[in-house]
């Protein structure tokens, strides 16, 4: 863990203490754990947990820097990244995670209960569903998502989650700026703008990393998302 805490405050400038490398240690444990009997990620080793699960999901912070979300609601959360990292460090923010697949759903409510994290909700459900939902439409300062979908997709996932005047994150590969330029016209149908892409390096990963951010502006059109499988099959780059 002295590597992990280190390289936060060198590449993030975050500040871990005690009590949260605790909390991570404890996540770790949990997850390899687990993922011995439910194949919850294909990370199956502490080393890579920590730099390809905890630290990528710190990158999230150089998206907002010194105001981090009061609300964020992270899509396609698999085992909980970035939104649960980012809970351990930010104790106080509303956080609800999004997961269509039950048993990873379950292993978030697990973390959530074993971590004593207050004000989290876990939802078994597609992101199209929860875009619809009163309680969670434009009901957040940031909506995040790592790794679920090309970016035309994953715009359409988002934004209506996001709050006007709030934003949304996408964590991308080498893929990245090539996504966000075929995304402008689904990011500006969806009420959103692309704000930046900034470059997120991980000690030990050569490949290219990126996180896309862009503005919600306006409200979204009430007919997205539409309905579950659509974005997917009919994205809106045309």
């Amino acid at each position: 863990m002295e590597k992990l805490v280190h390289e936060a405050q060198r590449l993030f400038g975050i500040h871990l203490t005690g009590r949260q490398v605790v909390a991570l240690m404890t996540y770790e444990r949990e997850l390899l754990a687990w993922n011995e009997k439910f194949n919850l990620t294909a990370i199956r080793d502490a080393e890579g947990i920590r730099i390809k699960h905890f630290l990528d999901s710190f990158s999230c912070v150089l998206a907002w820097r010194e105001t981090p979300p009061r609300s964020l609601v992270d899509v396609g959360t698999g085992a909980g990244f970035p939104g649960l990292p980012l809970k351990i460090l930010y104790p106080s923010m509303r956080l609800t995670l999004v997961e269509s697949v039950g048993k990873k759903a379950n292993f978030c409510r697990h973390v959530v209960g074993t971590l004593k994290l207050e004000a989290v909700e876990v939802i078994h459900a597609r992101a199209e569903e929860v875009g619809q939902m009163p309680a969670h439409r434009e009901a957040y300062d940031w909506a995040v998502a790592r790794a679920v979908a090309n970016l035309p997709v994953l715009a359409e996932y988002l934004l209506p989650l996001a709050r006007v005047g709030g934003a949304i994150l996408a964590q991308k590969g080498v893929s990245g700026p090539v996504e966000a330029h075929k995304a402008e016209k689904a990011m500006k149908l969806l009420g959103g703008s692309l704000r930046q892409l900034v470059p997120v390096m991980l000690p030990g990963v050569a490949e290219d990393r990126y996180l896309v951010i862009a503005d919600k502006v306006v409200a979204t059109p009430k007919n997205y998302p539409r309905h579950p499988g659509e974005p997917g099959k009919k994205p809106l780059i045309r």
